[in-house]
């Protein structure tokens, strides 16, 4: 049930607006852009104003937004970063999986590991945060490739053949075909690519702007994570991405690709 306030959907939409139109506007721009009534924009710019958000030039007319949002982005930016929202979500998806969860960031050279939490169990594996994984062969870097067009060009362009780190040659084309099946189902899995015995499960973790923020990922041995993942545990990672990628201020349809 949509629980959704039209004033302050449409006071937020405002301030969306003017901030993607980077210029002064007047009451009619806004109306047009909203496709709203003159008199229903009016109220809500008025109302910002009072409040401090945003500010009319007397000679013009034309409103613009103040710096008092600036510095609330700033502070939600300095509070909510990709570590710290990933840490209120990694406990619940290691419960639901039984696995050990890791988060990650994309770096020039390959994925960075920020943080693990491992799960306790008969058969425990860790990977040092820190640890930087290879595009071609890991979870988290094949999603990273499948959700950045930059990322992809980079590492595979126009080349028929790829060479990993540890020398393993890779069809190029057979990749993109894999990477093409990562970005229709939102998850990548890599079956004892990076070593032996041990698979991995990720998924895209997006930011504000619908762009790649980092991977959450499942971690275990070839018994607790097969090659052919149950559904549920994919639906359990996926539910993680979502939750994480809304804590960084990302909504559903903005992904940028």
């Amino acid at each position: 049930m949509s629980v959704t306030i039209n004033a302050v959907a449409t006071s937020f939409a405002v301030i969306e607006h003017m901030a993607a139109a980077g210029t002064p506007l007047g009451v009619s721009e806004v109306a047009r852009m909203l496709n709203a009534g003159k008199p229903l924009v009016f109220r809500h710019l008025r109302t910002l104003v009072e409040l401090g958000y945003v500010a009319q030039d007397p000679g013009t007319d034309r409103y613009s937004l103040t710096p008092r949002l600036f510095h609330i982005g700033r502070a939600i930016a300095d509070s909510v970063d990709l570590l710290s929202a990933a840490r209120r979500v990694m406990p619940e998806l290691a419960e639901a999986v039984k696995l050990s969860v890791s988060v990650s960031q994309v770096e020039q050279d390959g994925i960075r590991i920020l943080d693990i939490l491992e799960y306790r169990s008969a058969i425990e594996i860790s990977t040092p945060p820190g640890s930087l994984f290879d595009f071609l062969t890991s979870a988290q870097g094949k999603v990273a490739m499948a959700f950045s067009p930059a990322l992809l060009e980079g590492q595979v362009g126009a080349r028929t053949q790829l060479q990993t780190a540890d020398g393993k040659m890779i069809d190029a084309a057979r990749l993109r075909a894999e990477l093409d099946r990562v970005r229709v189902q939102g998850w990548a899995l890599s079956a004892q690519e990076v070593l032996l015995g041990v698979n991995a499960l990720a998924a895209p973790v997006f930011d504000g702007l619908g762009a790649l923020a980092g991977t959450i990922a499942v971690v275990g041995s070839t018994q607790t994570l097969p090659d052919d993942p149950p559904a549920t545990m994919i639906e359990a990672l996926v539910s993680a991405s979502r939750k994480l990628s809304e804590q960084l201020g990302y909504r559903k349809g903005e992904t940028k690709t």
